[in-house]
């Protein structure tokens, strides 16, 4: 998962948002999916944009990496494009 939602909000209401990632290569591309560049996660990974989830923050296991906030940006570019906002 990659978490979309800044800590305050996160500490506070014992949720984060969230988009799901997988290491399959997608066919779908942008706005739906994005591949990331720049983090160290140990496999290529894609992010499914279209797959946004509310998680309790229990549920959240460790860090793997961390996304440019580039590619933060560009996700909520999606998102936003997918939502016609």
């Amino acid at each position: 998962m990659l978490i979309l939602s800044a800590d305050v909000f996160n500490e506070r209401s014992g949720t984060v948002i969230a988009v799901a990632l997988t290491s399959q290569p997608q066919r779908a591309g942008f706005p739906l999916t994005l591949e990331l560049d720049a983090t160290r996660l140990p496999k290529p990974s894609w992010v499914k944009i279209s797959q946004i989830r509310t998680l309790a923050v229990e549920r959240i296991g460790g860090r793997l990496g961390v996304a440019s906030p580039e590619e933060v940006e560009k996700v909520i570019d999606g998102l936003n494009e997918i939502l016609g906002a």
